[in-house]
């Protein structure tokens, strides 16, 4: 079983949130002293000024999820912050997007706090040799909140039931869910001043893996308004995928190509028009990341089971061409301790069977292991082809 500590909420929104709250609180204060030191590194903001700039988002939180405020209330109070503590952990990036907005663009900008990583992908029928959906990726984030990672089981009625990993505190970020949809997402560099404050991003992944349907999934990414861009790899067990590069003005679409589809944090669509003159990728690794991982990947074709399917991937996400920015990331001594980077976790779900794998840490160092629970262990899911 996975060694990330698991939890499983159920219940209505406050009760649910409460229980997160109260299994980790521990974690929830080594993000917050984490975010509060890193923001006054990058930012120069005291906490309570990121609380200030984390009420910003709080009236269009509302708008769209109410029921997910509700249970960031809960989080707070099992937790023993408050509210705004609990948004600010949520509405991380666009708190340093409003602030980064304001400021010159610097070489560092790759590593602000808006800035966040990732490698994904998603395998259909035709690209592996056990006939199965995979999809996953390599997480790859601030290396000194490798000890707020945790695991999440959310069981809600009238919704699916959700497995996703988080930040503690968080209330969604990558997962799948009952129904047979999983989420995965990728930073994407490039401000957009002027933008209004809009719906965090935390909140939109979560709304997209409580999609019954994969029009439902889509829908919420077209119909929602954001204010920071975000790549999400949408992958269905029925085998189809599609990756869209979402921005608060306009999104654009890729589909699988042989059956492979791999989005690091660069536009691979289209450069947006309000960025076409001035557009450098923020993540330099970005661009040969892509193709390394699709290289490997190929190999999924030949394996003769779902265990070399997942050797495959495994061996792939632990690339370490021009490491430590490689696909699987490596904290870099030449920044400060705030500024390090490393892959967090890596994924791999099978959506066919349910069975959801994960490294607790660089796959190069650690292997993959079951969580506790079946993506299809919900009242509502189909019958998993087990």
């Amino acid at each position: 079983m996975v060694s990330l500590p698991c939890v499983e909420i159920s219940g209505d929104d406050r009760t649910r949130g409460r229980q997160y709250g109260e299994f980790a609180a521990g974690q929830i204060a080594l993000a917050r002293d984490f975010y509060e030191a890193s923001f006054g590194d990058s930012l120069g903001l005291t906490w309570n000024q990121a609380r200030e700039l984390a009420g910003e988002w709080l009236a269009p939180s509302i708008d769209f999820a109410p029921d997910l405020v509700e249970e960031m209330r809960g989080i707070a109070e099992g937790s023993g912050l408050e509210l705004l503590d609990v948004l600010a952990l949520n509405a991380r990036g666009e708190v340093s997007r409003m602030r980064r907005s304001e400021l010159p663009p610097s070489p560092e900008d790759e590593h602000d706090l808006d800035s966040d990583g990732c490698s994904s992908f998603a395998l259909l029928p035709e690209a592996t040799g056990d006939g199965h959906v995979y999809c996953g990726q390599n997480w790859d984030w601030r290396h000194a909140v490798r000890d707020t990672v945790m695991l999440l089981r959310i069981v809600r009625p009238g919704k699916p039931t959700i497995v996703q990993h988080v930040e503690a505190g968080q209330i969604g970020r990558q997962g799948a869910n009952s129904a047979g949809i999983a989420l995965n997402a990728n930073g994407l560099g490039g401000r957009f001043p002027g933008t209004p404050p809009g719906v965090p991003q935390p909140l939109i992944r979560r709304r997209v893996l409580e999609s019954f349907g994969y029009h439902e999934a889509i829908r919420t990414l077209l119909d929602v308004r954001q204010d920071i861009p975000s790549n999400a790899l949408i992958t269905h067990r029925d085998g189809f995928a599609m990756d869209l590069e979402t921005t608060p003005f306009a999104h654009d679409w890729i589909y699988p190509t042989g059956g492979v589809l791999v989005h690091g944090n660069h536009y691979q669509a289209r450069i947006p028009a309000q960025l076409a003159h001035t557009y450098r990728p923020y993540s330099a690794s970005s661009l040969y990341r892509v193709p390394i991982i699709e290289k490997g990947l190929a190999d999924c074709a030949a394996a003769p089971d779902s265990e070399a399917v997942r050797k495959v991937v495994r061996d792939t996400m632990s690339n370490h061409f021009s490491a430590p920015e490689s696909v699987c990331s490596h904290p870099d001594s030449s920044h400060t301790e705030h500024q390090q980077w490393s892959t967090l976790l890596s994924s791999c779900a099978d959506l066919t069977d349910g069975t959801y794998h994960l490294t607790a840490g660089m796959p190069c160092e650690h292997p993959y292991e079951l969580t506790p629970w079946n993506i299809y262990d919900g009242p509502d899911s189909p019958t998993p082809q087990r």
